[in-house]
């Protein structure tokens, strides 16, 4: 059994974050990016590894940029962070508290007139000049100014920059098939992001940064790098698309290992069904071990009967239906207390959170991005 939990969480379960995989990653994103300046992103709690803690890491190693998505985690992290380094907001609605983030030295995205009006707003009322971002809509049909919306507002835009209001960091936009290296959406999409370079130009205004490539365009599209890039997924050791590379080919190293402890076992003879509704019936006399893990937990009730797990240096599979707080698996050599490896890193022969990604029909940066609560995160190394 794990002496993990000596250190205070009372619960069966543990997420062991490692500090030196992220560093590592990291310094790979690095090398990939070449001269582009890195902004790390930290959203949805540092992808489920804790956005405090690897914020604090990626700070450390020099990174002058983070990113999160919604303004409310901007906020949040800028105090729990001592507003170290640049933060950027990606996403904010109508209404969003623009006063405190302009007071916090909070980057802001700019993605449509209202939200210009509202942050003028909030410069007028703070005294202090918004550093703002312009998101442009190349292609992904989720957010930002089509090239029509952004020439309209470029006068008023232009006016407050004169003005003092606002100070012009970046242009931005996100693309929507950069795992795909053959794709011809990425160059498509390039070329709207040059003529919103060339809009702004015509409009004398001047940016200090131009982003555009995430984890996909860092690896597999150099000509999206501009003057930033924002890794996400490649931080945490997960690949963007493991049917071009797997993370172990790209040299990737898991952030998350998850773990936890058999709560029980049983001996059952064939003919058995197993969890909800039976959909696993046992055909000959089993070792079932009970994981104390479900999808109140982040785990996808989609890997009933298909995951896999180690414990005891041998790969076992689910059986039967994920529940809420628990899954089955046969184990032939488990006793109460014995560690479970759900996922982790490639080389340590577990599982990964790709693996994972893959037997559940979705991406591994959704399985490490949604576990619960109940899963203590310890930082190791």
């Amino acid at each position: 059994m794990s002496n993990y939990r000596i250190h205070g969480a009372n619960f069966p379960s543990r997420a062991l974050i490692s500090k030196k995989a992220f560093v590592h990653n990291l310094r790979l994103a690095r090398k990939w990016a070449k001269d582009a300046e890195i902004m790390a992103v930290i959203k949805a709690d540092g992808y489920g590894h804790g956005a405090v803690e690897v914020g604090a890491w990626a700070l450390g190693e020099g990174v002058n940029w983070l990113a999160v998505a919604q303004l409310g985690e901007a906020i949040e992290l800028r105090k729990a962070l001592n507003r170290r380094g640049r933060m950027l907001a990606l996403i904010a609605e109508p209404g969003a508290p623009f006063r405190q983030a302009l007071e916090l030295g909070i980057d802001l995205s700019v993605s449509a007139s209202w939200a210009l009006d509202e942050i003028v707003a909030a410069a007028i009322e703070t005294g202090i000049p918004a550093r703002v971002h312009l998101e442009v809509d190349t292609g992904m049909s989720r957010a930002g100014f089509l090239l029509s919306g952004l020439k309209e507002i470029m006068p008023q835009f232009a006016a407050y920059v004169r003005g003092g209001l606002i100070r012009p960091v970046g242009l931005w936009s996100h693309l929507a098939c950069a795992d795909d290296p053959q794709s011809e959406v990425t160059a498509r999409q390039t070329a709207v992001f040059e003529e919103a370079r060339e809009i702004l130009r015509e409009a004398g205004i001047t940016v200090e940064f131009c982003h555009l490539a995430a984890s996909g365009g860092i690896l597999w599209h150099p000509q999206t790098h501009y003057s930033m890039v924002r890794p996400g997924c490649i931080l945490y050791g997960i690949s963007p698309e493991p049917k071009i590379a797997t993370a172990e080919e790209l040299g990737l190293r898991a952030v998350m290992k998850l773990e936890a402890d058999v709560v029980s076992v049983r001996d059952v003879p064939a003919g058995t069904g197993v969890s909800y509704g039976h959909t696993a019936v046992l055909g000959e006399t089993t070792r079932l071990a009970t994981v104390p893990l479900g999808y109140a937990d982040g785990i996808p009730r989609h890997a009933s009967n298909t995951a896999e797990v180690v414990t005891g240096r041998r790969r076992c599979k689910v059986v039967g239906r994920i529940c809420m707080d628990q899954f089955v698996i046969e184990a032939p050599q488990a006793v109460p207390g014995d560690t479970v490896t759900v996922f982790g890193d490639a080389k340590d022969a577990v599982p990964t959170a790709d693996d994972w990604g893959t037997v559940c029909d979705t991406i591994g940066y959704e399985i490490v991005c949604r576990l619960g609560t109940r899963v203590p995160r310890y930082y190791v190394d």
